[in-house]
């Protein structure tokens, strides 16, 4: 943990400091110590802020603001802390040799279904009603589209309401891969249309999973590949959702979407580590 903290704190201070943020003076708690104690959180204690600040402050000697300061101060800094991590994304794109990337998605639901009725954080809506299909159940909130490296490292992601098709979400992303990249997806990312015009107009091509009925079917050794491949997404997801806790603690949607992103942030940071 405190080699974590370390790292996250000097990289994050080094890339404010490079888009030449300034703190306020009278400010007790930097924008660095902000964000860091926010991917602390998602890292070691399940989005849980006080704790992490309570960490932070015995054994690093961070100030201590009040709970509402702390909030707005991270809300305030989210264009900064997504504009991080795509700054890192693209670097990892850069680096890698390969340009293979994978596609898939995972659901993060608000409350239980039987509570739906009670929700006060995100009134009913059935655009947020979507089904897992690999789990086999209904859900009630967002999807979350998240596109991994061949290493295992996200490099993009996407929040939307749960009903919608994946296909939907990867049409509503703004994606930025390298030339000649190759992306992997399940068969819920079917559409020959779009699979065709992007790998004329972008030259990325879709290496989508087909279903039996498909009329472009893929031969064996293809098939395997794809399958192989999509086990490996699978995997992250794991790792994912073991830093997510059983309930994501928001008062606000926008809140509950900003911690779903940190605890993206967070891992993506770990895995980089790691590497």
């Amino acid at each position: 943990m405190d080699n974590f903290t370390v790292a996250i704190y000097c990289f994050i201070d080094d890339y404010l400091k490079k888009c030449h943020s300034k703190n306020e003076a009278h400010r007790k708690m930097s924008d660095a110590q902000i964000i860091t104690t926010s991917i602390i959180a998602a890292r070691y204690f399940g989005g849980n802020y006080i704790k992490a600040k309570s960490y932070l402050q015995a054994h690093w000697g961070f100030n201590y603001i009040d709970k509402s300061g702390f909030i707005r101060r991270l809300h305030g800094l989210e264009t900064t802390m997504i504009m991080c991590f795509y700054t890192l994304s693209e670097v990892m794109k850069q680096l890698s040799v390969d340009s293979i990337y994978i596609i898939d998605s995972f659901p993060v639901a608000i409350c239980h279904n039987i509570r739906i009725p009670n929700c006060k954080l995100l009134k009913y809506n059935k655009v947020y009603h979507g089904k897992c299909v690999s789990k086999r159940e209904y859900f009630y909130g967002f999807k979350v589209q998240v596109i991994i490296n061949n290493e295992g490292i996200p490099v993009d992601y996407f929040m939307l309401a749960g009903s919608f098709a994946d296909i939907t979400g990867l049409k509503s992303m703004n994606i930025n891969l390298p030339d000649g990249s190759k992306l992997y997806a399940d068969s819920g990312y079917t559409d020959y249309e779009f699979e065709d015009e992007w790998y004329e107009v972008e030259n990325i091509k879709m290496m989508v999973d087909r279903k039996s009925n498909s009329t472009r079917k893929d031969a064996a050794y293809t098939a395997f590949l794809k399958t192989k491949m999509r086990k490996k997404i699978e995997s992250v997801f794991s790792e994912i959702e073991r830093y997510l806790p059983n309930h994501i603690h928001a008062v606000t949607a926008k809140g509950f979407m900003l911690k779903v992103f940190i605890f993206i942030f967070a891992f993506t940071l770990d895995k980089i580590n790691a590497t």
